[in-house]
């Protein structure tokens, strides 16, 4: 313990390798110096109030040259400064901050220390910098895990939306539909058993039964807009379209194929098509729409779109599209074209420009400028986002305005039997027209029908379906 021989206090009782170190000081000469310039209470030492003061550790005199008595003195006790120690003694300086000192012994502890230091902080940098990628890799992997749980859940959302889910097809559906409706007492057991037998019969031979087709609505419209005085111009329609909704075998999913129906019903009334559909003489079931457009992938049509349904349509209740009915009607020699209007053309996301080109299509047959005309083009698919109809029309009023005039698979036949009666107000075609401001879905397709297919053709195009890519309306 380092005492002030001219007060007593006690200094410091540290050991001298575990202090502070200056350079050219050693830490009791520091503290004592300190100490000695602070000057001691006179109390204690006489001499100290005469203005005199005394070495500390000595007691001698010494007045203004102090500091230099102690060193010159007494610095072998307390560590020379600027190098020499007792004159010739050696200093060792610490490598790692210069620190002096008079002992190897004492700088080895003191280096000791430093390599103890710099150990542990480097070793929790370590530990801490592993802790936080462990951290955070934990927390990639978890976001990682909860990202493909979140894709896997969509994934199967989807393929239960398009029927894709190996949940079954129309015959699965038809039968659970049926027996539920036994269960609600909606449906007699022997009803069940009879329209299962229909049903199975229309599937073996590949038919529609019918059950929900309806018949002859073109012709009352075409009696409706011939006393019609009010502000309708020009009508041109379809002729022969029968209208088909969904069954309970497809209620949900199988408005493409209804589609395909009603196009197909006005193909057969029209004999320049008889030898397209020679095979094709009745509207095929559902299922056997299924296999018709497997077969146009198994020819080469649209290995990209087959690829999506991995080649399979039978069985499933997968939805169909544009594409689809493009790549049937073309194997079956049957000439058409997608027109894909990607974006609204008009204000408040509407699409004149379908209307403009559904007129253009049309009004080619105007025979004379006659108000109503009972056209021979075939229906046009319709296709948007979840959902597909059919252009059976197109009105054109007295002002210009165009409205389109639809057949909708999702309307049941008891709605389209009162088009059969219709009265003088036109209060019924409110379920078939379509003005400019309807149709907002942000994109549509539309498959219209102009011709047959030679052969060569019918080869060129399936090669050209390969890198199909639909014309786009600016």
């Amino acid at each position: 313990m380092l005492v002030c021989e001219g007060c007593g206090k006690a200094l410091s009782s540290e050991p001298v390798a575990r202090r502070p170190l200056q350079l050219g000081r050693q830490p009791r000469c520091d503290e004592m110096r300190r100490h000695v310039e602070a000057g001691p209470p006179a109390a204690r030492r006489p001499e100290l109030a005469e203005g005199l003061p005394c070495c500390p550790l000595c007691g001698e005199a010494a007045g203004r040259e102090l500091e230099a008595h102690v060193w010159a003195r007494h610095g072998q006790l307390l560590g020379a400064p600027g190098g020499d120690i007792g004159n010739d003694e050696q200093l060792y300086e610490c490598p790692m901050c210069s620190l002096t000192c008079t002992n190897i012994q004492i700088l080895q502890e003191h280096v000791d220390l430093h390599l103890e230091e710099h150990s542990f902080s480097e070793g929790g940098n370590i530990r801490d910098l592993e802790l936080a990628q462990w951290l955070q890799t934990e927390e990639d992997n978890r976001q990682r895990s909860e990202e493909e749980k979140r894709e896997r859940e969509e994934f199967k959302k989807l393929q239960r939306q398009y029927g894709l889910d190996n949940s079954g097809g129309y015959k699965q559906q038809f039968l659970k539909s049926m027996e539920k409706e036994v269960d609600r007492g909606k449906m007699q057991p022997f009803e069940y058993h009879k329209r299962k037998a229909d049903m199975m019969e229309c599937l073996a031979f590949g038919i529609d039964d019918g059950k929900t087709k309806t018949s002859g609505v073109i012709e009352a419209l075409c009696k409706y807009y011939e006393n019609e005085n009010k502000d309708v111009r020009h009508v041109w329609l379809s002729t022969g379209v029968d209208h088909f909704h969904s069954s309970l075998g497809d209620r949900g999913w199988g408005c493409g194929y209804r589609n395909f129906q009603m196009l197909l019903s006005s193909l057969l009334q029209n004999s320049s098509y008889d030898d397209c559909l020679r095979d094709t003489m009745l509207i095929p079931s559902i299922p056997k729409i299924q296999s018709m457009i497997e077969d146009a992938w198994r020819e080469g049509f649209d290995p990209h779109g087959a690829s999506h349904f991995n080649n399979r349509l039978h069985g499933s209740k997968a939805w169909i599209g544009a594409c689809e009915i493009y790549s049937l009607l073309t194997s079956l020699r049957i000439k058409c074209q997608i027109i894909d209007f990607h974006k609204p053309t008009g204000p408040m996301g509407t699409h004149p420009r379908l209307f403009e080109w559904v007129l253009r299509y049309y009004s080619t047959d105007n025979e004379g400028g006659a108000k109503v005309v009972c056209t021979s083009k075939p229906p046009i698919y319709l296709q948007h986002q979840g959902h597909s109809r059919t252009i059976v029309g197109i009105e054109e009023k007295k002002n210009k305005t165009l409205c389109l005039l639809l057949f909708d698979p999702g309307c049941p036949s008891q709605e389209m039997q009162k088009l059969l009666k219709q009265n003088s107000d036109g209060t019924s075609l409110r379920l078939l027209r379509k003005f400019v401001g309807s149709l907002k879905e942000k994109q549509y397709q539309i498959v219209a029908v102009d011709g047959i297919l030679s052969l060569e053709e019918k080869a060129a195009r399936c090669h050209a379906s390969r890198v199909l890519t639909s014309e786009k309306i600016p």
